[in-house]
């Protein structure tokens, strides 16, 4: 389809200013729309975005969408019949606005005289404990430290230490290890992970933690990420513990014992967190992986195993102690190195067969972190419930819900 001219690139845009997603959304729903609706949509959501179909604002469930056209446009959001838009008289654009189930990532597109135009897949709908709350205090997040490693020797790492207000000396503390670390550090970033873990912990549905965030590291000029993450050994688990955790350890008082202990990851960040509690359950026994890369990435056969190797480990390797929460979309990566969707799948199915403590989140997401990051409150509280700060362990056992239900299948669909 050719693209969409916008008529009013020239036009100025007098008394409009960028505003929240709320405020811009609730002056959506006046009938009749403002005045100054038209030029608080361009301020707010730009006219590149607006022009090309992409324009999107929400919060919680609450969204408007917006786009620019010399004709109607229908909006279909997700697998919905596709709805009609409100116009803005005097101008080309047009917009809705709705509701999104929160918790998931959505996406949407434009029928412009019949075509397919715009949209955007992956928009996380987050839930209450992803925003601020009043009252709840913030922790603190160290400034960055570098380390340099000997066990990978000439690789230097980034990594954050967040420490929330709650923390006590003198009483040992929880905690959690992230990788990718620098994609979550920023509170205003899409993650909200620092506003998810303030809120949960004044709620008490999560421990008092000390949280580290690394980043992968590197030689020069050489990525060691996939190295590090996607190799299935313990060398990764041996520099956290060795040398990262010793390091953090000097300076906070951590708990021990692998109960109070948990590792994150996305995508080959995801396989990593698996792999540090399969091979040192001892070390951790938390694992929330998202979009894992459960796949051949560094599988070398005959010398080291991929991931691609998991869902046949957990079937015929004893059984570890541990508490798994995997994410995963239908639209995820299929590449030379395997399926991301299918290999997730085959994890699920695996960890319960074995009868596993275990969660599989499955939506329609790409390879992409929103779907994850809308779900945190959930993640982190099905991964922390009946903790007990006064125990040091628990046999980890699947969900009476989980046991009455039937084992993941593949159905195929219109091609």
């Amino acid at each position: 389809m050719k693209p969409v001219v916008l008529i009013f690139l020239c036009w100025p845009v007098f008394g409009a200013g960028k505003l929240p997603a709320p405020e811009l959304i609730e002056m959506a729903r006046k009938t009749p729309p403002p005045a100054e609706l038209r030029d608080n949509l361009i301020a707010t959501l730009g006219q590149p975005d607006l022009g090309k179909g992409l324009a999107v604002a929400g919060q919680g469930a609450d969204f408007l969408w917006a786009v620019e056209s010399a004709t109607p446009p229908l909006l279909v959001l997700d697998s919905d019949p596709p709805r009609k838009m409100q116009s803005i008289p005097g101008s080309n654009l047009w917009y809705s606005v709705g509701a999104w189930t929160p918790g998931t990532s959505h996406g949407f597109y434009y029928l412009v005289d019949g075509k397919p135009f715009g949209g955007r897949t992956d928009v996380a709908a987050y839930l209450p404990e992803s925003y601020p709350q009043p009252g709840v205090p913030q922790g603190k997040l160290s400034e960055k430290l570098v380390h340099a490693s000997k066990i990978y020797p000439g690789m230097e790492s980034n990594y954050w230490i967040y420490v929330p207000a709650q923390y006590d000396a003198q009483t040992p503390a929880a905690l959690m290890v992230w990788q990718d670390g620098e994609g979550s550090i920023n509170r205003d970033g899409a993650t909200h992970a620092l506003t998810v873990i303030d809120n949960l912990m004044r709620q008490k549905r999560i421990p008092v933690m000390i949280q580290v965030f690394i980043s992968p590291g590197a030689m020069g000029t050489k990525r060691m990420r996939s190295i590090e993450y996607d190799t299935v050994d313990d060398t990764y688990d041996r520099f956290l513990r060795d040398e990262i955790l010793a390091e953090v350890g000097k300076q906070y008082n951590l708990r021990p014992d692998s109960y109070s202990r948990a590792i994150a990851g996305n995508s080959s960040g995801g396989i990593c967190a698996f792999n540090a509690a399969w091979f040192h359950p001892e070390l951790f026994s938390r694992v929330l992986s998202r979009i894992g890369s459960f796949t051949s990435i560094q599988w070398h056969p005959g010398v080291i195993d991929g991931g691609n190797v998991y869902p046949f480990k957990i079937r015929k390797e004893p059984k570890r102690n541990i508490r798994v929460w995997l994410q995963d979309g239908g639209n995820d990566l299929e590449n030379e190195h395997g399926s991301w969707p299918l290999q997730n799948i085959q994890m699920a199915n695996s960890l319960k067969r074995m009868g596993y403590d275990f969660h599989l989140s499955f939506g329609t997401g790409t390879h992409n972190g929103a779907h994850g990051s809308a779900e945190l409150p959930t993640e982190l509280t099905w991964l922390w419930r009946d903790y007990d700060p006064a125990r040091t362990e628990q046999v980890y056992e699947m969900e009476a819900l989980e046991k009455t239900k039937p084992m993941f299948r593949v159905k195929l669909v219109d091609r």
